[in-house]
């Protein structure tokens, strides 16, 4: 193994490089895990306030309404931006820890709320925990992923909130079907309310996970640097620790002579930025935040329903199934990432997108009966597989790998927040957008913007699978310098004949 030839040969061990070429243990895996609890509680409160709704018993304003349903989103734009300085300065693992704690007392606070101002203070502080979550998971994992396995190990952040999504609606469809006539009582704070257990869970467990070894050396702190190798399965001695750290040092110090924000980073930052825009823009979020409300009516008189608990339960079963699309998608996305690349995926995810948004589009506006549900439910499930596949982790992936270390928080942090933003605006805008042109030309809306996208990623994006994180940055600066479109990825310092991820 590359590994034990390099620990003969100190001298010229390169601890960075050997941590990117790595071969991940079982232990990489539970360390990307434990990174995206957040994820996963991410799906489940922002998508758990849906299959609430109906049952809340506060009188709330339309605004107040709209706000209950998004307001997280803007919320979690806030929480991004305040993380990325705060991970900078003090590291990736106690920004975790407290945007689990954040989380815990979000939703025990929504559990117990007595007044409508309450609830929605609540919905504000979780949206503080999922936006700096979402700012930092991807980077933490950047950090100390092996290149060959970066994207795979990444991607589990996007497949955590899809199995959240998914676990909101059943534990809805769980409890509104055990005791509906609580519905209006205790079943809606349970449905908030069991997100504070594995908030909780997180807290103990990222308690004891290692903080990023790059964020150690960049701010000189060799000997828990070395600790942190240890952990990864990497034994490395103290003047090795230094070497590296000098290096790495070294080139955010050249950075900072250029300026901390080079033209390279400003362009990898638009980028992830417009492509999250994308993301939310293109319509994704509609369905799992809007769902039982557009697709229960479809399926209501097949479950004999009549009551607002059986429509909402019907609606809520619907949702749930485009839930498990999604999970199932999600893991063709984590087996072809490293495999297929970025800008291939993300070109056919939202080739994707666009036809089978059509497709839905044309069942609503043109049939009736069972079958107009099959053509929308299966349009419906294809455009969602086809984001889970090429789109909605890939945002999540760049965001994490194309920014240099001593501005990664913030720069992650910025993408996050437009991320939220974007989806707020969707989201917040969709009711009124879908009263004045209809269902139908809103698909169609929904379509053309996944076609604009595409154009986007084939301009814009460059392709860094199999590139360390120091690599894909030097992409962008080479970009911003006027090199032209984006290169096929090369490898400097491998080895002729050497393959991705080799030493």
């Amino acid at each position: 193994m590359a590994t034990e030839t390099r620990s003969a040969q100190p001298s010229g061990r390169n601890v960075l490089e050997e941590l990117d070429s790595r071969i991940p243990t079982g232990f990489y895996w539970y360390l990307a895990v434990l990174a995206c609890i957040g994820g996963f509680l991410f799906g489940y409160d922002t998508s758990n306030i849906g299959s609430a709704l109906a049952f809340i018993p506060y009188h709330l304003s339309s605004f107040a309404t709209g706000y209950l349903v998004a307001g997280a989103s803007l919320g979690a734009a806030v929480g991004a931006l305040v993380a990325g300085p705060v991970t900078d300065r003090f590291g990736r693992k106690v920004l975790l820890i407290t945007d689990a704690a954040i989380y815990a007392a979000g939703a025990i606070l929504s559990a117990v709320t007595v007044d409508a101002g309450m609830l929605l203070a609540s919905r504000t502080l979780i949206g503080l925990a999922i936006g700096a979550d979402s700012a930092i998971a991807t980077a933490y994992i950047a950090e100390f992923a092996p290149r060959s396995r970066r994207g795979q190990l990444s991607i589990i952040q996007q497949w955590m909130i899809t199995v959240g999504i998914l676990v909101s609606y059943l534990v809805a469809v769980i409890i509104l079907k055990v005791a509906p006539g609580s519905a209006g009582g205790a079943d809606w704070r349970l449905i908030l309310g069991l997100g504070g257990i594995p908030a909780l869970v997180a807290v103990a467990l990222r308690s004891h996970m290692p903080e990023s070894p790059r964020w150690l050396m960049l701010h000189g702190r060799y000997d828990d640097t070395r600790k942190a190798f240890g952990r990864l399965g990497m034994d490395v001695s103290d003047d090795e620790v230094r070497q590296a750290a000098d290096q790495l040092a070294g080139q955010e110090q050249q950075r900072r002579r250029k300026a901390q924000w080079t033209a390279g980073v400003r362009r990898a930052l638009i980028v992830v930025c417009v492509f999250f825009i994308f993301q939310q823009i293109t319509g994704i979020n509609v369905p799992f935040y809007y769902g039982p409300t557009l697709l229960g009516p479809l399926f209501q008189t097949g479950h004999g329903a009549h009551s607002a608990v059986n429509a909402a339960v019907a609606g809520v079963e619907v949702t749930a199934i485009l839930g498990a699309v999604n999970v199932i998608a999600t893991y063709f996305a984590f087996r072809w990432i490293d495999k297929f690349g970025r800008r291939p995926l993300a070109i056919g995810g939202y080739a994707g997108m666009s036809v089978f948004i059509l497709l839905a589009a044309l069942g609503v506006a043109f049939l009736t009966d069972i079958p107009k549900t099959v053509v929308v439910m299966v349009g419906f499930s294809f455009f969602i597989t086809s984001f889970a596949i090429g789109v909605g982790g890939t945002g999540w992936l760049i965001q994490g790998e194309v920014f240099p270390t001593a501005v990664r928080g913030r720069a992650a942090a910025i993408g996050a927040s437009v991320d939220w933003l974007a989806n707020y605006a969707l989201i917040e805008a969709f009711p009124a957008w879908h009263e004045s042109i209809g269902l139908g030309w809103v698909m169609v809306c929904f379509a053309v913007l996944c076609i604009v996208a595409i154009g986007f990623v084939y301009r814009f994006l460059p392709e860094t699978k199999g590139l360390s994180v120091e690599q894909a940055v030097h992409v962008f600066e080479k970009e911003a310098a006027g090199s032209g479109a984006p290169p096929r990825p090369r490898f400097p310092g491998r080895r002729p004949g050497s393959q991705p991820g080799q030493a």
